[in-house]
């Protein structure tokens, strides 16, 4: 468990956010920072100073397995 809450304001987070390259130019997308304590922290590009979502690494690792055998392309 992260010692972050989720909800902590993404800006008060001490984390160099990063962003997809796949991005496109009007912003939509989400920003991901690894924390100090091993977990992830999410937010939305379009929102900086809004809350984080705030993941352990094996959330992030279901996840991104999920996404890359494609089992939320149906979402988009």
């Amino acid at each position: 468990m992260s010692s972050v809450p989720n909800g902590v304001r993404a800006d008060a987070l001490d984390a160099r956010w990063i962003k997809s390259r796949h991005s496109n130019a009007e912003g939509n997308c989400v920003e991901l920072a690894a924390l100090a304590d091993g977990s992830v922290a999410v937010r939305n590009s379009r929102d900086p100073e809004g809350p984080a979502l705030v993941y352990t690494p094996a959330e992030v690792a279901a996840f991104l397995a999920g996404a890359k055998d494609g089992e939320f392309d149906h979402l988009t």
